[in-house]
């Protein structure tokens, strides 16, 4: 498990979250801080800082995917977040 210190937010994250996805910032940051399945996506364009994905549920109880770039600094730089597909909660389930 990855040991996230803090969250990046880039301008224009938050914007595209809620009208893409219709996700809140805060959700994003739930699904974090509630002990998230993390899963590597892809490597990232700087040596050591990897995408990935993590899996979890809000406080309300919407189960999620949060993908985000993990620094070098042990921060989350947040990418996209959505609400899981069927598949994507299958497999959370069986975790």
């Amino acid at each position: 498990m990855l040991d996230i210190k803090g969250i990046i937010w880039l301008e224009g994250i938050v914007e595209k979250l809620a009208w893409k996805h219709d996700v809140k910032g805060h959700e994003a940051m739930e699904v974090l801080e509630n002990k998230p399945q993390v899963r590597f996506v892809e490597k990232g364009h700087r040596k050591g800082e990897n995408v990935y994905a993590a899996l979890g549920r809000t406080k309300s109880g919407r189960y999620m995917i949060v993908f985000f770039v993990y620094k070098l600094t042990k921060e989350a730089l947040i990418l996209s977040a959505k609400d899981m597909t069927d598949t994507e909660r299958k497999r959370y389930a069986k975790t």
